[in-house]
C-alpha cells in the first residue's frame, strides 16, 4: 500500500473534525478513490483529501484554488484556501460529490459538461493565474512513452507528435492564450454537489489556467474523430457549448479549424498513455487503445492545420 495513504486518511478525518467541530465518530469507512503517481485521493464521509504530485507548485496550486472558490456553479469550491504539506506533497481538501456513473454511458452529462466549459471560458481570467496545463500534460505522456523503450506501436504515435506545432507540444506559448481553461476535461472531472441532488460541477484544478479554450473540447473531439464517441453525442456536446456562448469554436459552421490541432494532441496523449500502461501491465492493447494508436498512424500522414 502507498505509504502516504495512512497519513492522508488521518488528514481527511481531521478535515471532517474541523468542519463539524466535533470528534469524527461517523461509521463511514476511509475510501481510496485514486492512487497514482500523480495523485492519491481518499474520502472520509463527505470530505475528500487529494495529495497532488510532489512536483506540483504549491503557490500555483493556491492560485488555482482561489480561482475555483470564485467560480460557484462552475467549479467545486475547495474546503481550504491553500494546500497543506504532507510528506513533501501538497494536499487539498474538497467536499465529496457524486461522480459520473461509468456503467450508464447513456446518461453521461455531455450537455452539462459543455455548458460548464462555455461558462468557464467566458469568465474573466483571475490575475496571476498560471498557464493552462494541457500541453504540458501531453508532453509528460510522451516522456512516459519514451521511457518504456522502443515499441512498434509507439512509432506512429511519435510521428504524429512530431507533426504537431511547438505550442501543442509545450515547447512555446499557446497562441492567443487569453481564456480561463480547465486544461484536462473528461467525464471523470464532473460531480454532482450536493451529493446526488446538486448540479453538475467541474472538479480538479491541477491544470486550470490561461490558455486556448479549444483544448478543453479536444478530448471529446478526438474521441469523435476516432469513432469512440457517437456522432449524435458529439453533436449534442458541441451544440450545448455553442448555445452557452462558448468562444472556442465559431458560433456556427465547421468547428475543426479550431479543434484540429488540440484534438490531434489529445489523441497522441491518449495513445501514449495507453501504450505505457499496457507495457507496465504486460498486456496487449485493448480495442479502444488500438483505435487511438491507429488514429495516430492516420494522422501522421496528414499535416495538421498549424494555426
Amino acid at each position: 500500500m502507498n505509504a502516504l495513504l495512512p497519513a492522508l486518511h488521518a488528514r481527511a478525518r481531521a478535515a471532517v473534525h474541523r468542519t463539524t467541530r466535533t470528534h469524527c465518530r461517523c461509521p463511514a469507512p476511509d475510501t481510496v478513490l485514486a492512487d497514482r503517481e500523480d495523485a492519491t485521493v481518499v474520502r472520509h464521509g463527505d470530505t475528500v483529501a487529494k495529495a497532488h504530485a510532489a512536483a506540483a507548485d504549491p503557490a500555483r496550486l493556491s492560485l488555482r484554488l482561489t480561482a475555483a472558490a470564485r467560480l460557484p456553479g462552475i467549479l467545486l469550491a475547495p474546503l481550504r484556501p491553500a494546500p497543506v504539506d504532507l510528506h513533501g506533497r501538497p494536499v487539498t481538501f474538497w467536499p465529496y460529490g457524486t461522480p459520473v456513473d461509468p456503467d450508464t454511458p447513456e446518461a453521461a452529462p455531455w450537455e452539462a459538461a459543455a455548458s460548464l466549459l462555455a461558462r468557464l471560458h467566458r469568465f474573466p481570467v483571475p490575475a496571476g493565474l498560471p498557464p493552462m496545463g494541457g500541453p504540458a500534460k501531453a508532453a509528460r505522456a510522451i516522456r512516459r512513452l519514451r521511457a518504456v523503450g522502443p515499441r512498434p506501436a509507439a512509432e506512429p504515435v511519435l510521428r504524429a507528435w512530431a507533426a504537431l506545432p511547438p505550442w501543442a507540444r509545450a515547447e512555446s506559448p499557446v497562441p492567443s492564450a487569453r481564456t480561463l481553461c480547465h486544461g484536462d476535461l473528461h467525464l471523470g472531472q464532473l460531480v454532482r454537489h450536493p451529493v446526488d441532488t446538486g448540479p453538475w460541477l467541474l472538479i480538479d484544478v491541477d491544470d486550470l489556467g490561461v490558455g486556448g479554450p479549444a483544448w478543453d473540447l479536444a478530448r471529446p473531439a478526438a474521441w469523435y474523430a476516432c469513432g469512440l464517441l457517437p456522432p449524435d453525442v458529439w453533436a449534442r456536446f458541441l451544440s450545448a457549448y455553442r448555445q452557452e456562448g462558448g468562444p472556442a469554436v465559431p458560433a456556427s459552421g465547421d468547428p475543426w479549424s479550431a479543434l484540429d490541432v488540440p484534438a490531434r494532441a489529445l489523441t497522441v496523449q491518449t495513445a501514449a498513455l495507453a501504450i505505457a500502461k499496457s507495457v507496465a501491465a504486460k498486456r496487449p492493447l485493448d480495442e479502444v487503445e488500438r483505435a487511438v494508436v491507429d488514429a495516430c498512424a492516420r494522422m501522421s500522414t496528414i499535416s495538421p492545420e498549424l494555426s
